[in-house]
């Protein structure tokens, strides 16, 4: 495994060249800390780095210079971008799409099911499009779109979807528009 960097050489997962299993892709310089156990058929880009214990299931693609803190769940059949920070024990079910640049804190629970238990087929993940904030201990339930630039405050449950450069706060969400303070910090 020429050109990989594990971590006390410890990966889980890998069914290289076997029939039925596509095998596992990982980028250059990628730092794979022990515990991590990473599905067959999934593709992660360059620079990508795990805390401990993480768990990343079947079809997830990950993009490049993408961090996944300690303890974290990524189930099967999710997209993530470039750039992205997902800081330790954070839940995202299968069917959820992150784009660049996001942050999501600690303990967030993104969610894809929002009678369970649904039929096979009918889980809807959450979609965090570029540049949004995820605060810690947030919770994001089934099919909710985080609009680009967008801030979840901690603690937020959040239920509908937040536009572009807005923030969502309370339990349940409210929408409103950005603090002066953030916006400045963007510019």
């Amino acid at each position: 495994m020429k050109g990989y960097r594990f971590s006390n050489r410890l990966l889980s997962g890998f069914h290289l060249g076997k029939a039925g299993f596509p095998g596992t892709t990982i980028g250059k310089n990628a730092v794979l800390r022990p515990g991590t156990v990473i599905y067959c058929d999934v593709s992660i880009g360059d620079k990508f780095q795990s805390g401990h214990n993480v768990l990343i299931r079947e079809k997830t693609i990950i993009g490049n210079q993408t961090a996944i803190g300690t303890a974290t769940i990524i189930d099967g059949n999710t997209t993530i971008g470039s750039n992205v920070s997902i800081q330790s024990m954070v839940y995202i079910p299968t069917n959820t799409t992150i784009g660049n640049h996001v942050f999501i804190g600690p303990n967030a629970v993104l969610t894809n099911d929002r009678y369970p238990p649904s039929p096979p087929g009918n889980l809807v993940g959450p979609t965090l499009k570029d540049r949004a904030a995820i605060g810690a201990n947030t919770t994001i339930l089934p099919g909710v779109c985080i609009g680009e630039g967008s801030l979840v405050a901690a603690g937020s449950i959040v239920t509908c979807d937040v536009p572009d450069n807005r923030m969502a706060i309370g339990s349940p969400a409210r929408i409103k528009e950005l603090p002066r303070k953030i916006l400045a910090n963007r510019k």
